[in-house]
């Protein structure tokens, strides 16, 4: 084992090779892959009905469709030069994949959310995605160009901080590691307070129960879930069948004592429901389960788990099955995971991922932002995907080769307010492909 001034010196090292302010470079280079054609290509292996819905959502702006083109980000990225400091990625770290959830002990805690697309590599290409997020927000939010590359730049600046403390932390300390709500209220300005206060209580009220309330009708004495097509639709006969039939693959993938807890549930109902927007297409459904009473609902969430985006540039998983790498990588990124986090081999060879639907879940209003909230807001984001890579890769590596000056954080601002402009004009590459009739979009929905 590497002591910590070998690996330090490894950092530092890396800094002759890829210099921190060479992160601000972009420049679209001759061969890049067209945009359009990388969400075309996505699409193949999805369900065909749902890709206009998905198609129009990206289409509503420039954030929406940076949203839904992490493959077409993954792309540059890859051309640009890396530090080769490996950490387990996140593979789509954009602002709104951050947000609340609870612990198993049932605290609210701000971490990542998302990880359809984690695999190994560089951590810069997180820190990236991530910046670029905020200053696309910004500008979408009719912030200055000054005010986006702040709030940019104070996503890379909270990251490099964290990971430099993090440092001299010791590993069970890094491991458990993690940002508790109840300690971030503290830190609101009081004028915000009551608003943030609000956010925390709605997320605490996001559980099963409240979306049995939502989601769910009593029809001839029997609880089902609602027809709201295309969005949620029953699952017809085939669908249920399956589900049933792979339900014990997917039970035995749990803890044993998990696996116990959930033998006390049944199955009510299933329907598929359309998530996100680069999610659109997917196969995903949801699982209405009783346990104790019709009081007592559990949901769970089984999405289908494709090949990552980022396999492409950084070559394929080392687990087999998706659904299992998708998992992994959550449990080894997030401070504390679902505890029915599981993986099942599906029809056709396909591979899913099952978690709870809702588990306190809530996401920022990223939209309704001023740039001051939106500034401490992507150093939160900043400080959680420090707490993720640090539990995942060589934290004092990347501490090394970050330093203790803002020359990374300037620089991935900088990149970030040029890839801002790149994301526009992609956007207007897909609205264009729209309004031409080569892609099929369904519009607000």
């Amino acid at each position: 084992m590497r002591t910590p001034a070998e690996r330090a010196s490894r950092g530092k090292a890396a800094r002759r090779a890829v210099p921190r302010s060479s992160h601000g470079a972009w420049a679209v280079s001759a061969d890049r892959p067209d945009p359009v054609e990388t969400l075309t290509r996505q699409g193949i292996d999805r369900v065909p009905e749902l890709l206009p819905i998905r198609h129009g959502r990206m289409a509503a702006s420039p954030f929406a469709f940076l949203r839904g083109a992490a493959g077409v980000m993954a792309a540059d990225l890859a051309a640009l030069e890396n530090t080769g400091l490996a950490v387990q990625l996140c593979g789509d770290a954009h602002l709104l994949n951050f947000g609340l959830y609870a612990s198993p002990e049932r605290a609210l805690l701000f971490d990542l959310q998302d990880f359809d697309e984690t695999l190994p590599g560089p951590f810069e290409w997180d820190v990236k995605r991530l910046a670029a997020s905020v200053a696309v927000a910004a500008l979408e939010n009719t912030h200055s160009a000054g005010q986006a590359r702040r709030a940019a730049g104070e996503a890379a600046g909270a990251y490099r901080r964290t990971i430099r403390a993090l440092a001299s932390a010791g590993e069970l300390d890094v491991w458990y590691a993690r940002i508790d709500t109840a300690d971030v209220l503290p830190l609101v300005r009081p004028a915000n307070r009551e608003r943030v206060a609000a956010e925390l209580a709605h997320a605490r009220r996001r559980t099963s129960l409240q979306a049995q309330r939502k989601l769910t009708e009593v029809v001839n004495g029997r609880r089902r879930i609602i027809s709201d097509p295309p969005l949620l639709e029953p699952a017809g006969a085939y669908d249920r069948n399956t589900i049933g039939k792979i339900f014990a693959d997917y039970r035995s993938t749990l803890p044993e004592d998990r696996r116990r807890l959930l033998d006390r549930f049944r199955v009510v109902d299933v329907a598929r429901k359309v998530v996100g927007v680069g999610s659109v297409g997917t196969r995903c459904f949801i699982v209405l389960l009783t346990g104790r009473d019709t009081g007592d609902p559990l949901f769970l969430q089984i999405k289908e788990a494709g090949r990552s985006v980022l396999e492409e540039w950084l070559g394929p998983s080392a687990y087999g099955h998706h659904g299992h790498r998708v998992v992994a990588g959550q449990s080894l990124l997030q401070a504390a995971s679902d505890i029915f986090l599981g993986w099942v081999t599906g029809p056709h060879g396909r591979h899913f991922y099952w978690r709870q639907f809702r588990d306190m879940k809530g996401s920022a209003d990223v939209e309704a932002m001023a740039p001051g909230t939106l500034r401490r807001y992507a150093g939160l984001c900043g400080t959680a995907l420090a707490h993720a890579h640090a539990r995942s890769g060589d934290r004092v590596a990347i501490a090394a080769y970050l330093g203790g000056g803002d020359a990374f954080d300037r620089g991935v601002a900088e990149f970030s307010l040029r890839y801002a402009g790149q994301n526009a004009a992609d956007h207007a590459a897909l609205a264009s492909a729209i309004a031409a009739g080569v892609v099929r979009a369904t519009p607000g929905v």
